[in-house]
């Protein structure tokens, strides 16, 4: 095999690690006669390119390879988790700090779901770390109507299949109840569309509160609400497997010394953050997090 064999990839591959898109999202742009390599516009996936091609997406010169970044974000209610919405509502990307490079989001977050939600430049990072395979537990704490029993939480543990969907192990904790409301904490490691909320619902309670506190070894903190902080590479390399990029190092925090780095503002409306941490009316662990 030639040199130049070994630094070809798939197409798709490469738009996805530019951070336009997924994977399986490049795949159809290509499907649909999106992509053009070397003047040739491409009808199927199964091309590969090299460092020196020319590919053009939409009209425009495919970005410049970058290092993969990752940043965690703290979603508000009421944004869309996706780059454009049928219905005209606000999404996560029209709220982003002006500043923020294209990104796309690891998984997702429904409209009325809150906490963290993590961003990425890189397709590739964003697909490994979505994949039940990858191991990660996602935790939530969750407000019900109604006071769940020991039986409610043993079936969620034995997973449950609604209408023809089969749901994996769910570890839930009722933490408190109050009133007519119940809160949980909740964790699982597949993330199936609106999850928590449907079997839930098929046990009888209403979700009216769902808060993600950690994704992995990423948690939410005390980051506020609307929010974004760019995890650091060291973190990425270290539990996330990915290649230390020689080419571009980690910016140094803007005011130029050491400490913690500086926190984004997303342009939102400004909503004061959750008792996202908090059980049985305990205040947040203070505990430094990955940031």
């Amino acid at each position: 095999m030639s040199q130049e064999d070994v630094k070809k990839e798939r197409i798709a591959k490469r738009i996805a690690r530019a951070g336009l898109c997924s994977r399986r999202d490049a795949e159809r742009w290509i499907a649909d006669g999106r992509v053009v390599v070397n003047g040739q516009k491409l009808d199927s996936p199964a091309f590969t390119v090299s460092p020196d091609d020319e590919i053009i997406v939409d009209g425009q010169p495919l970005p410049k390879k970058e290092r993969p970044r990752l940043w965690r974000y703290h979603k508000p209610t009421g944004l869309v988790t996706s780059h454009k919405d049928e219905k005209g509502r606000d999404t996560v990307f029209d709220k982003l700090p002006e500043e923020m490079p294209r990104v796309i989001s690891v998984g997702r977050l429904d409209l009325n779901s809150e906490g963290l939600l993590l961003l990425t430049n890189d397709g590739e990072l964003a697909r490994r770390l979505e994949l039940p395979a990858t191991g990660w537990k996602r935790k939530y704490r969750v407000r019900v109507h109604g006071h769940p029993k020991e039986r409610d939480l043993q079936k969620l543990a034995k997973g449950l299949t609604i209408e023809g969907v089969k749901y994996g192990a769910i570890e839930a904790v009722l933490d408190s109840t109050k009133g007519a409301n119940s809160w949980l904490t909740i964790s699982l490691r597949e993330g199936k569309n609106r999850e928590i909320r449907k079997v839930m619902e098929f046990l009888g309670f209403t979700v009216s509160r769902l808060i993600r506190i950690s994704y992995g070894p990423l948690q939410l903190g005390d980051l506020p609400a609307s929010e974004v902080d760019e995890v650091k590479s060291k973190i990425l390399r270290e539990q996330m497997g990915v290649a230390k990029f020689e080419e571009e190092p980690d910016p140094k925090p803007a005011h130029g010394g050491r400490g913690k780095r500086p926190v984004l503002k997303a342009r939102t409306s400004g909503k004061k953050s959750p008792p996202h941490a908090s059980k049985r009316g305990q205040k947040p662990s203070s505990r430094r997090k990955p940031s």
